[in-house]
């Protein structure tokens, strides 16, 4: 019987570096015709693309989510942060993801697949959902971006919970709410390439569905 792996403890990761995240200067938040047609041709060409959504929290039992409300997609160089209070990215958002030839990458995507779902009425094709991997490779638990970055790179991820429950429907995010995104994406983005390079192309391939 396979040896079930586990990742570093939060105390182990607490004393590694950080992880070298996206600045402010990689992200985008495309508007115009022109910057949508630039953005969507970045994309299009990404084999890989890191994926996540975010959307305002709930906090009663009888709320209903309207989320989400933040889409983000990523390439190596540029995180493109989508508030989806603009309808004019929604044909660009649609396009990316039911594309069979970008492979959209993150964590926990099922629940992501099913918002997409019920927001824009499209089935995202190409996903690659790194839980799965981490479980090919004989780890126990979900790790989430956060052990998967110390698991994959020896490095710390910081995750502000104050910025992830903070609300994702402003008419303008800030600082902070534009690096948590951009980063969540581009970290899923960067450990696929680790798992290449460490030699696991092959359980990649397998499990994009």
């Amino acid at each position: 019987m396979k040896e079930k792996l586990l990742p570093p403890t939060r105390e182990q990761i607490a004393l590694f570096p950080p992880f070298p995240g996206m600045t402010l200067d990689h992200i985008q938040q495309p508007g115009s015709p022109e910057a949508l047609d630039s953005a969507l041709e970045d994309l299009l060409a990404s084999p890989f693309v890191g994926f996540d959504t975010e959307s305002k929290p709930v906090f009663r039992k009888d709320q209903t989510s309207a989320g989400p409300h933040v889409v983000q997609l990523c390439t190596p160089q540029t995180a493109y942060i989508f508030q989806l209070q603009d309808h004019a990215a929604y044909p660009l958002i649609c396009q990316v993801l039911e594309s069979k030839q970008v492979v959209k990458v993150g964590f926990g995507l099922q629940s992501d697949r099913s918002h997409i779902r019920r927001k824009f009425g499209v089935e995202i094709s190409a996903i690659l959902d790194l839980d799965a991997v981490y479980r090919k490779l004989g780890y126990r638990r979900q790790l989430g971006v956060k052990a998967a970055i110390a698991v994959q790179f020896g490095q710390k991820f910081n995750k502000s919970k104050r910025v992830s429950t903070s609300n994702w429907a402003l008419p303008k995010l800030s600082d902070a709410q534009l690096l948590y995104a951009a980063n969540d994406a581009y970290a899923a983005l960067k450990i696929v390439q680790g798992l290449q390079q460490a030699g696991h192309g092959q359980i990649v391939d397998e499990l994009i569905c």
